[in-house]
């Protein structure tokens, strides 16, 4: 059974790597390489995979995993300049797909041992742009 989470939460960010020149990066990166940054309003999917608990009925305490979300990802990320706020931003180019690949990493910990498994990071920038990040269990 997939059971799945939804939050959000809004951050800048500007995508330029310094190891390219500025032209370089505005064709790599288009507007995003813009150096004061733009923003996002993130939303974020996250699903577990997993049984029912036999006397509960649930994968996991719903409760729980809004919590796990909330102390994760909505903290930290939410109304932050990723590439100055945010570890590991300052070194890592916070484009959609390094942002979910960091969102699993904060999360997968969480997952291991439980009933409920990560199975998917779905990351939104925009309604018709995302990321789904499928990754290995730590």
């Amino acid at each position: 059974m997939l059971i799945t989470r939804k939050a959000d939460f809004s951050a800048s960010h500007v995508c330029r790597n310094p190891a390219l020149s500025e032209e370089a990066n505005r064709a790599v990166f288009g507007a995003a390489a813009n150096p004061h940054g733009h923003g996002h309003n993130y939303v974020l999917e996250v699903t577990l995979e997993g049984d029912p608990d036999p006397v509960t009925g649930m994968v996991m305490d719903l409760k729980e995993l809004k919590s796990i979300l909330h102390r994760e990802v909505i903290a930290p990320f939410d109304h932050r300049f990723l590439n100055y706020e945010v570890e590991p931003f300052d070194h890592v180019i916070p484009t959609l797909e390094n942002i979910a690949i960091e969102i699993w990493r904060r999360l997968v910990p969480h997952f291991v041992n439980g009933r409920g498994r990560l199975r998917s990071v779905r990351l939104y920038a925009t309604p018709d742009l995302w990321v789904d990040y499928l990754g290995e269990i730590a």
